[in-house]
């Protein structure tokens, strides 16, 4: 799987007649909905405190746990080293954070800051954590990716994994970790994306609103949350579109490689 450029060839997703999104210019979409602009960060955030408890439950059950092996991979893209800091934003449940402090443990530690705007989603990562004997290392901040409470050029890396579509306006998000990282900071996201794979997407829409929301129904006891995030998938921009949004917030060097045939992507940028 190659890494690749955000060429004109990556459109965006071109949306079905139902799911066209128009309305008043003070909107923004929550999936398939329209709703005001200052609604969006509330909502999001009922619907992670809803699935907190069964997040990582879920994430197994939904990907066939291969959403492990797509983290994985962004690890060994990030190469974290000792003595670095680096934030996950959206990193709710720890996830990222804890396998980038296992991969450097041995060479003496990193700093990891874990950013989230939802404090259930924090609560259980540091419930996780505490579990696993965590005490050092790690820090959890509430906070907006649009407004990151970190001083400007504070942190060596940054990765966000499957959170920046959840965001009002991702180009402020954008211009924010842009902001927080030191010269030469590396940027990576994950993030789900555009099928590329032919006659994956029929069957991957079957389950998106087939399967998934039934089955959220069932563990985590709300179904329409997850709805939720399979619509907002489709309104995110395909991933050449994102780089394109990536590297007019200022990163260079901007790539992305498809996971799993294009059902996630990996994004990375630099600071200079």
């Amino acid at each position: 799987m190659a890494w690749r450029g955000g060429g004109p060839e990556a459109m965006l997703h071109p949306m079905k007649p139902e799911e066209t999104a128009e309305g008043h210019p003070d909107e923004v979409d929550f999936g398939y909905r329209r709703v005001r602009r200052e609604e969006k960060a509330g909502l999001v955030g009922a619907v992670f405190d809803s699935v907190a408890p069964r997040y990582d439950l879920m994430n197994d059950l939904m990907s066939g746990g291969i959403h492990r092996l797509w983290k994985g991979e962004l690890v060994d893209r990030l190469r974290p080293r000792p003595g670095e800091t680096i934030l996950d934003l959206a990193g709710g449940t720890g996830d990222i954070a804890l396998r980038v402090l296992e991969r450097v443990e041995s060479g003496g530690g990193a700093r990891l800051v874990v950013c989230d705007l939802t404090l259930s989603m924090l609560e259980a990562g540091r419930d996780r954590a505490l579990d696993q004997g965590i005490l050092r290392g790690l820090g959890w901040i509430a906070g907006d990716a649009q407004a990151i409470p970190l001083a400007d050029r504070s942190v060596d890396a940054c990765t966000m994994a499957f959170g920046l579509r959840n965001v009002t306006e991702v180009p402020v998000a954008l211009a924010e970790i842009r902001r927080v990282l030191k010269p030469g900071g590396r940027f990576l996201c994950l993030e789900f994306s555009r099928v590329a794979a032919p006659g994956l997407d029929q069957l991957y829409d079957l389950y998106s609103f087939g399967v998934l929301p039934r089955l959220g129904e069932m563990v985590a006891g709300d179904g329409a949350a997850y709805r939720y995030l399979a619509e907002s998938i489709r309104r995110f921009p395909a991933q050449g579109a994102f780089a394109r949004l990536i590297g007019g917030a200022g990163f260079a060097q901007v790539k992305f490689r498809n996971l799993s045939g294009g059902i996630a992507a990996m994004h990375s940028g630099w600071k200079v």
